[in-house]
């Protein structure tokens, strides 16, 4: 057994909404996601946050931001995937891809249709950008535990983003089982911590 203690990592949060981000209402999307992922992951997490509006142009540059200039290595928004004018947020993130991942997507849509019928109108993505993955999630904090943590009839996605972080160059991730057994392939696995 390994001694080491897991690699930090940076993670971005963007919570997108024209209300939270002007003080309307208080922003639930930033401390949902943070709650989660300190429950879920053993790794020390340095969270680089951010709230913004509704705007395509500012998205698609927090999130430049956060990966060019933060070096976070997983980016996770909140809000603005449905099919409302203002909602652009899958615009925004395609427009600053290397590359789609579209398997994030298609297991989001099928974790939510357990709940909610109009999970079809979900257009939530997930790319790559440099070694950092940026994924799409719904706006409600049991929503957004529901899609990483998945149920019993459906996985959740974040079972899959240590092995997918791997792969593109970024840190260890070290789930908490009780919370969310990541999945890799064996060869892949590096011994536990004692």
């Amino acid at each position: 057994m390994s001694d080491a203690a897991p690699e930090s990592v940076r993670i971005g949060i963007v919570s997108i909404s024209d209300r939270a981000s002007t003080g309307v209402y208080e922003d639930k999307g930033l401390p949902a996601l943070k709650d989660w992922l300190s429950s879920a992951l053993h790794n020390p997490i340095e969270f680089v946050p951010k709230l913004i509006p509704d705007e395509q142009a500012g998205i698609s540059q927090a999130l430049i931001d956060l990966v060019d200039t933060e070096a976070c290595n997983l980016v996770l928004t909140t809000g603005g995937t449905g099919p409302a004018p203002r909602d652009v947020t899958p615009e925004a993130t395609l427009a600053v891809a290397d590359r789609v991942m579209p398997g994030f997507g298609e297991q989001m849509r099928q974790i939510s249709l357990h709940f909610v019928p109009t999970a079809i109108l979900s257009r939530q993505v997930a790319v790559i950008r440099g070694q950092a993955l940026i994924i799409n999630l719904p706006g409600q904090p049991k929503a957004i535990a529901e899609t990483l943590a998945g149920h019993e009839k459906a996985s959740g996605i974040f079972a899959s983003v240590p092995y997918c972080i791997d792969l593109i160059g970024g840190p260890y991730l070290e789930t908490r089982d009780e919370v969310c057994k990541a999945f890799r392939p064996k060869s892949a696995v590096r011994p536990a911590r004692a």
